[in-house]
């Protein structure tokens, strides 16, 4: 019986020594292991058993992009302007070893070199250089810091200014020309709407002229085609008249009497002077002396 306990005793410890190393690396990491203090492998995603008191487990790393925002550092340009620059740095560990292994204080490290590395590149520029050329920096910095970091295992992906800050004075000045800036460009905005709009009135103008013109110009091309047709029509007529007439045979009495009632109608219009044909004229003669005899005739009967 007390055998039996004994081995229970010794199942149940050897179980949970076992429980005890054991080990489960989740994804995106990977845990750096030593055998007798001495560097063994490297442990991936997945479920790892370590020998006891033989083997350790120095390190856990997290190969996700990471990013550390650094404090401010004072900056001096080229032209002896103090600034004060944070930086953000994003970076992953690609060598679990010799990120292990590269540095002592990795992060520390990164922060001194960015701190570094930013002075010698802004201490070849001066304030206008510095403020204008953001991209120029950042790209500068993230091919030096990668050159650095890659014995320790570190690949920087991007490298930002994140707050660049001149001295007060330099600050009011730089707002005072900004806003000066602006106020110039609203005049410039305020005058080039004045100067379309009247662009646009005169074009206005310039289109209701041309338009009023031209309706002119169509009304009377209408009413001169207009007078045209009438003048063709009655031309029409008066052709056919003569057609008909000559198609008739007339004596020259009728021809006379046509041109009696003719002159009848000219004499009762609005005009002020009459030409009158000298067969017309002859006519009215013969009608006058026509009338004085039946008038005498009238007398003698009496």
């Amino acid at each position: 019986m007390l055998t039996k306990i004994i081995l229970a005793v010794v199942a149940v410890l050897i179980l949970a020594l076992l429980a005890a190393n054991i080990r489960i690396v989740q994804q995106a990491r990977a845990a750096v292991i030593e055998r007798l203090g001495s560097f063994y492998t490297v442990w991936e995603n997945g479920i790892h058993v370590k020998i006891p008191l033989i083997d350790r487990v120095v390190k856990n790393v997290s190969l996700k992009e990471q990013v550390v925002d650094f404090d401010p550092q004072p900056v001096i340009t080229k032209d002896n302007v103090t600034m004060q620059i944070d930086t953000v740095v994003y970076f992953l560990i690609t060598d679990p070893k010799l990120y292990t292994y590269g540095v002592e204080h990795p992060m520390s490290a990164i922060e001194n070199l960015t701190a570094t590395t930013l002075r010698n590149i802004i201490g070849d520029m001066d304030l206008d250089q510095t403020l204008t050329s953001r991209d120029i920096i950042n790209t500068q910095m993230r091919s030096l810091l990668d050159e650095a970091t890659d014995p320790w295992g570190i690949k920087v992906n991007r490298v930002e200014l994140k707050n660049i800050m001149p001295p007060r004075d330099i600050q009011e000045s730089m707002e005072k020309q900004m806003r000066a800036e602006r106020e110039r460009r609203e005049a410039i905005l305020q005058a080039e709407g004045q100067k379309q709009s009247q662009i646009l009135v005169a074009e206005g103008e310039k289109q209701s002229v041309i338009l009023k013109a031209q309706a002119e110009k169509e009304a009377a091309i209408a009413r001169a085609e207009g007078e045209a047709a009438a003048i063709l029509k009655v031309q029409e007529a008066t052709a056919q008249a003569l057609k008909l007439l000559n198609e008739a045979a007339p004596s020259d009495q009728v021809v006379k009497l046509k041109a009696l009632e003719a002159f009848q109608a000219a004499a009762d219009g609005k005009a002020t002077k009459l030409i009158i044909p000298s067969e017309i004229q002859g006519l009215a003669g013969l009608a006058a002396s026509a009338k004085e005899i039946f008038t005498e005739e009238k007398k003698d009967k009496k």
